[in-house]
C-alpha cells in the first residue's frame, strides 16, 4: 500500500471538473485507490463519492493506492491535485 498526504490548493477546491479529471486519472491504473478526508474514505474511481466529500481549498487529503500500480497512481494523483487541476 502506498499513500500520500496533499492539501487542496486551487481555489474552488475539487468540484466536477476537478473530480470528473481526477477519476479519469484514477481508472487508469489497476490499483484499488482511494481518497481519504475528514474522516472519511472514498472510492477515487467514483465521481458522485468524491463530490460527497465536499472538498475545498485548504482540505488536506490522504491519497491511498493498493495493487500493482501503486506507486504510480499515487504519484499521478498527487501530481494532479498539486497543479491545481490546470485551473490557476
Amino acid at each position: 500500500m502506498t499513500q500520500e498526504t496533499i492539501t487542496i490548493e486551487n481555489k474552488t477546491g475539487i468540484h466536477a471538473r476537478p473530480a470528473s479529471i481526477f477519476v479519469q486519472t484514477a481508472t487508469k491504473f489497476k490499483s484499488k485507490v482511494q481518497i481519504q478526508a475528514k474522516g472519511k474514505t472514498v472510492d477515487a474511481k467514483s465521481i458522485l463519492m468524491i463530490m460527497s466529500m465536499g472538498l475545498v481549498k485548504g482540505t488536506e487529503i490522504t491519497i491511498v493506492a493498493d495493487g500493482p500500480d501503486e506507486a504510480e497512481a499515487v504519484k499521478a494523483l498527487k501530481d494532479l491535485v498539486a497543479s491545481k487541476f490546470g485551473e490557476e
